[in-house]
């Protein structure tokens, strides 16, 4: 009996021929994350530990970015927790404000995460890096703290679903759309503690842009992981970024999957998630008159380069609507500079948008963005639970960063076939 991709990572890390769903083991981790929000918990776990020193200063990676630049004193000292074990510890991999982004989006643009690897952090969305072929799934706080103090943890090993994509998108159709369809179709809790294996001719045709934005959102089908297989797309964009070598792995022709689902994708439309929940879809066609305050194009969903461009285009020659604000957020530094350059930026500014220094902000009612009651804002981030982005009585409505674009100009959720070709 063969396996799936996930589990001969497992298996590889572990250090044994062959693991199957339901077994635990012990995991060799390449990897371990933490951000200004989880990291104080963890290190305060790693001193309780007992240990001095983490198990590898080059894979403890610490980024702020969830409440950066600080927007508050209780902020700015969590941020400052992080600094000090850093400083203490002499991590390599340490991405202040101005050299960093969300952690998401910089991780994979820096090559710190790679095919084949395992990869842990403390934050959710970690499954994102998925998308190059990892198993890369959060963890709790404590469970961070003894993986940075032994480079170890444990886990049951996953099924696996396979997810088969046929057909070709339509134009402003993205990976959101179909991790949307995806989510509407089994629910937030279809793939519970299961991987998610992406494969199919019209993922194949996604841009590595799309296939993170697809595996950014394993999560919220309640997956522990969401992978792409490795291939020449995944090579090119690894390359030039590796900064130590990798393996990447396919599944076997006979691995056994908890259950395959094919999915059509060429009569798709772009998705929209109303409130509350991710899994509470409707094609574009079927929202109706959702009037806006406030579109969000950014996140570790969609803050890359491809979903700024995909967004100027539809924004170019273009004003906000008179009472939205519309909210743009680079993913990094990189990027945010990639889009000066692009002249992206400057679309977004005559257009009337604001254009934010790379954070998470808004995405978990954080800073730069928040909603008060009964504000509905249109989003390109991956959550919309209750009060998700500020007051429990608002609303948040998640979509592709075409659809926020559209919509900020039109004052209510709409597509950008309503005002360009």
């Amino acid at each position: 009996m063969g396996m799936t991709m996930a589990e001969k990572i497992l298996a590889a890390h572990t250090g044994v021929e062959f693991v199957e769903p339901g077994q635990f083991v012990e995991v060799n981790v390449d990897v371990v994350l933490a951000n200004d929000i989880t990291a104080p918990i963890a290190i305060r776990e790693f001193e309780r530990i007992g240990v001095e020193e983490v198990f590898d200063r080059d894979r403890v990676i610490m980024v702020p970015d969830h409440f950066t630049p600080n927007k508050d004193i209780q902020s700015a000292e969590q941020c400052r927790v992080l600094r000090d074990f850093v400083q203490r510890q002499n991590l390599t991999h340490y991405f202040e404000v101005g050299r960093a982004g969300i952690e998401h989006v910089l991780l994979p643009e820096q090559g710190l995460v790679l095919p084949g690897d395992v990869i842990v952090g403390a934050d959710s969305h970690t499954c994102t890096y998925g998308a190059l072929g990892a198993f890369a799934t959060g963890m709790g706080s404590t469970d961070i703290a003894v993986a940075m103090a032994t480079g170890k943890i444990w886990m049951k090993v996953p099924e696996t679903i396979k997810f088969v994509y046929h057909g070709r998108r339509r134009k402003w159709v993205g990976g959101k759309d179909l991790i949307l369809h995806t989510i509407g179709l089994i629910g937030v809790d279809g793939a519970r503690y299961q991987a998610m294996e992406f494969s199919g001719e019209a993922v194949d045709a996604l841009s590595m842009d799309g296939r993170f934005t697809m595996a950014n959102m394993a999560v919220e089908a309640g997956a522990k992981a969401g992978l792409f297989a490795f291939d020449e797309k995944t090579r090119a964009y690894v390359e030039p970024r590796a900064r130590r070598a990798y393996t990447a792995y396919q599944s076997d022709g006979d691995a056994r999957y908890a259950q395959v689902i094919e999915i059509n994708v060429s009569e798709l439309e772009p998705q929209v998630a109303f409130p509350h929940l991710p899994s509470n879809v409707r094609p574009l066609s079927q929202v109706g008159q959702v009037p806006i305050d406030q579109a969000v194009i950014g996140s570790c969903t969609n803050g890359r380069l491809e979903d700024l461009q995909v967004a100027a285009q539809v924004l170019r020659g273009q004003k906000v609507h008179p009472y939205v604000r519309c909210i743009v957020i680079p993913g990094t530094q990189a990027i945010y500079l990639e889009a000066v350059r692009q002249g992206l930026v400057e679309t977004f500014i005559e257009a009337g948008a604001v254009v934010s220094t790379p954070t998470c902000g808004p995405c978990l009612g954080g800073h730069m963005g928040v909603l008060a009651a009964g504000e509905r804002c249109v989003s390109t981030t991956n959550r919309n639970f209750v009060g998700r982005m500020g007051h429990p009585e608002s609303e948040v409505y998640l979509a592709n960063p075409a659809v926020a674009a559209a919509s900020a100009v039109l004052g209510r959720i709409g597509g950008p076939l309503e005002i360009r070709d």
